[in-house]
């Protein structure tokens, strides 16, 4: 198999079930991935088990378990990893916070001394997707561009032509999908 093809030839491979394609196309973007994915979590200010590395590898399972690499082009693969690295992150999160509600553990009695304070990054993580997910049902484009831009960091132009509409588009529906997401989660 030729490595050096362009992404959008292996991805049409990869689409046809080439599975060497789809190692290629993950070779090919790995260090992308990674800065998308440093990217995401350096919104979350404290420490957390999911690391760069982690997230990176736990989207490439999800995409290998997929089996059928759906996309057609760049801009849709990373649109569509972007997704699958929300996924992750949300499912962490959701996993984090029933782990801290008893998942599973043995009870434990608290004393004063126990700072209670929980970290506020798994909610605020939950807290956007529930919104992002209310957004969805207004308007789902609004969604995609709030993932290319806050999830994966694609600029105006990248969205602009990976959803084929013009940057001011991009620039007007991106405030609208902030005032919206401010209101959703201001009404928390």
């Amino acid at each position: 198999m030729d490595t050096h093809l362009p992404l959008t030839e292996l991805i049409r491979q990869a689409s046809q079930g080439d599975e060497r394609a789809f190692n290629v196309i993950f070779d090919a973007t790995y260090e992308q991935l990674r800065t998308i994915a440093r990217s995401r979590l350096s919104r979350n200010q404290r420490g957390t088990l999911l690391d760069t590395t982690a997230l990176v590898h736990e989207s490439y399972l999800r995409l290998a378990k997929a089996r059928e690499l759906t996309v057609s082009d760049r801009a849709h693969f990373f649109r569509y990893a972007g997704q699958v690295m929300r996924s992750v992150v949300v499912d962490f999160a959701r996993m984090r916070m029933a782990d801290r509600r008893g998942g599973g553990g043995a009870d434990v009695t608290l004393n004063t001394q126990v700072d209670l304070a929980a970290p506020a990054g798994e909610e605020e993580v939950l807290r956007i997707h529930d919104a992002l997910a209310e957004l969805a049902t207004i308007d789902a484009q609004l969604v995609e561009i709030v993932e290319m831009r806050y999830f994966i960091g694609l600029t105006e132009r990248e969205i602009a032509d990976a959803l084929q509409v013009t940057e001011r588009t991009v620039r007007r529906r991106w405030e609208k999908a902030r005032l919206l997401l401010a209101a959703e989660l201001g009404a928390d």
